[in-house]
């Protein structure tokens, strides 16, 4: 029998236990280094304070602590340890860390050395505010000595809010929290654009080079201070049942819609018995034009359409010369292979990388032109557009509407962070994207995804990373918790977070493959959930309301409610109005009649 950990998680690596400190009213905890989970009263003032690393590819180097100590001084506790990180060709850097906090403060400072000539695209701290903050009061204190008095946006920003940052003093609950950022220039990025559900402040401005080189030799000391100033009402604690309360309609359920690549076409096909038992109303077929796909990949493509289902086309073209050549050499190929099309989203391959702030645009054709070029190759063809990427970069180049039948994105919730916490709360980042989406796409049919927990393409490197050991990685296309039964109450929690979108369409990964239903040993938990969201598509939807979003989100029709625990605990369910009560284990779902 598998273990527990592989049930939950698709393996038997455990995360570090978090090391929980409290002093007076305010606690926090220490993971891998950083601080996590800042709270004075039990009500969270910051997400985080992380110093982090990163390589040439935004990935996160991982640190060896050594000599960690913990000391407690009466009113103050005192943290310190020693870490060392190499990146991707072996250089190190060294960093000494210290902590001290106190009931209405907390400091945390590094010094770091690099041994070697060593290459990173960041280095040193991010601190991270919570999204529920999304519109609270403001003041921002610029390098200059200035004041700005602002907010928190409302709506996603595509580019930084806030620049030159050398303090964030907010209120919350009557208490004013001031963060200070000392030793290099900081500025603040939207992170809920990559579905993050935070606002992170970071060290060193995109519009400088990266990567960049820390010559050998070179030491750089920066420093996070907060101070607290009054007090904050008492959080209140969790305790009875989480009650879901079913509310007014809410438009239909979304189509569900499964992704095939041209990879994965033959392992689909061979499982084309459990493709009709899911009954997706979608089939997203992916074609990579601009990476040499030809009559192959479409043939294989074409044979995988074995169920009822609408089928997209979604197509990267290189759009590097004649629009119309290229898009009708598609369209010749769509025909030879017998394929017909309900749909095809088209994407040029310059918009596959993302654009950070401050970086030359790619030379990229007009998007009027690429879909006026691809409205002459597929003429009667319902076309899409916006990005084969993630909202980030929707937001960032925003496509004409006036050409388009519906817009899409995709998202994926380990961009930054992988660890299980982070990619849970990532689901409250879900209902800030889809109204940004909303108010930048009106009313256009909206498609959202293929979103899974692994990244199916990366737009901020090279590649996704190798997860050969299956471990909990940003970036990583495999991702083990896909396995277990987390993947199913995520996916669960994502379409209840999505819940205000009016999708048309929510596509869910893929029968096989790293973003499956289906593992090596058959059904992955994931499948019975996604096969449930397939049976209830257009059905009349009801609005949900969770007292505890963050251990329990819940969808609703007139027949049935979907319950997910996204917590690693066992938890007992009151759905309001009916005398339905249950209890969900850890990360598991549940269909429940309320008929």
């Amino acid at each position: 029998m598998s273990t527990r950990a592989e049930q939950l998680y698709g393996t038997d690596e455990l995360e570090p236990t978090p090391l929980r400190l409290a002093i007076g009213p305010l606690s926090f905890e220490l993971v891998n280094g950083n601080v996590r989970a800042i709270r004075v009263g039990g009500t969270e003032v910051l997400r985080g304070i992380q110093y982090l690393v990163r390589d040439r590819d935004w990935g996160t180097l991982s640190p060896a602590i050594t000599d960690l100590a913990v000391t407690e001084h009466g009113d103050r506790i005192t943290i310190t340890y020693r870490a060392s990180v190499r990146d991707p060709d072996g250089a190190r850097l060294d960093y000494q860390a210290t902590i001290h906090a106190t009931g209405t403060s907390l400091e945390f400072a590094v010094e770091a050395a690099a041994q070697d000539d060593f290459t990173t695209n960041r280095l040193g701290f991010c601190v991270l505010h919570p999204a529920g903050l999304a519109g609270a009061p403001l003041t921002v204190e610029h390098g200059d000595g200035s004041i700005e008095r602002s907010a928190f946006p409302t709506l996603i920003e595509p580019w930084q809010p806030f620049t030159d940052i050398r303090a964030l003093i907010h209120r919350q609950d009557g208490a004013t929290i001031a963060c200070r950022l000392d030793g290099d220039t900081f500025e603040m990025e939207d992170q809920r654009n990559w579905s993050d559900a935070s606002y992170k402040t970071y060290v060193r401005p995109l519009a400088r080079p990266w990567p960049y080189m820390v010559p050998a030799g070179t030491a750089d000391r920066q420093s996070v201070t907060i101070a607290i100033e009054g007090s904050l009402s008492p959080a209140a604690q969790a305790s009875g049942p989480v009650t879901i309360a079913l509310d007014n309609p809410v438009g239909a359920m979304p189509r569900i819609g499964l992704v095939v690549t041209a990879a994965q076409a033959a392992a689909t096909l061979a499982e084309a018995e459990a493709l009709r038992s899911i009954a997706p109303q979608d089939l997203l077929l992916t074609f990579e034009a601009h990476a040499g796909h030809g009559a192959a990949e479409m043939q294989a493509l074409a044979e995988a359409r074995i169920v009822d289902a609408r089928i997209t086309l979604e197509c990267v073209v290189a759009a590097a010369g004649d629009l119309d050549a290229e898009l009708g050499t598609i369209a010749e190929l769509v025909g030879d292979a017998g394929l017909e099309l309900d749909a095809i989203s088209i994407f040029p391959a310059p918009d596959l990388q993302s654009t950070p702030p401050g970086s030359e645009w790619p030379a990229c054709p007009p998007l009027e032109q690429v879909y006026a070029a691809a409205r002459r190759a597929f003429p009667g063809v319902t076309l899409g557009g916006g990005m084969f990427g993630y909202f980030t970069e929707l937001n960032r180049k925003r496509p004409p509407l006036a050409p388009l039948d519906y817009v899409t994105h995709a998202t994926c919730p380990i961009v930054h962070a992988a660890d299980d916490r982070s990619v849970m709360q990532t689901l409250e980042a879900i209902p800030h994207i889809v109204r940004s989406a909303r108010a930048i796409i009106g009313d256009k049919p909206y498609r959202l995804g293929p979103s899974t927990i692994g990244m199916r393409q990366n737009p901020y490197g090279s590649r996704t990373m190798d997860n050969p050991d299956r471990r909990r990685i940003p970036m990583a296309q495999a991702d083990p918790r896909q396995d277990g039964r987390f993947a199913a109450a995520w996916t669960l929690g994502y379409v209840a977070a999505s819940e205000a979108a009016g999708l048309d369409t929510l596509t869910l990964g893929a029968l096989t493959g790293p973003f499956g239903l289906l593992g090596d040993d058959g059904p992955r938990p994931v499948f019975a959930t996604v096969k449930e969201l397939a049976a209830l598509a257009g059905s009349p939807r009801r609005a949900c309301r969770s007292s505890a979003p963050d251990r329990v989100l819940a969808v609703a029709t007139d027949r049935a409610v979907l319950l997910a625990n996204l917590t690693a605990e066992p938890c007992e369910v009151r759905i309001d109005g009916t005398a339905r009560r249950l209890t969900l284990g850890a990360y598991e779902t549940a269909n429940v009649s309320v008929a």
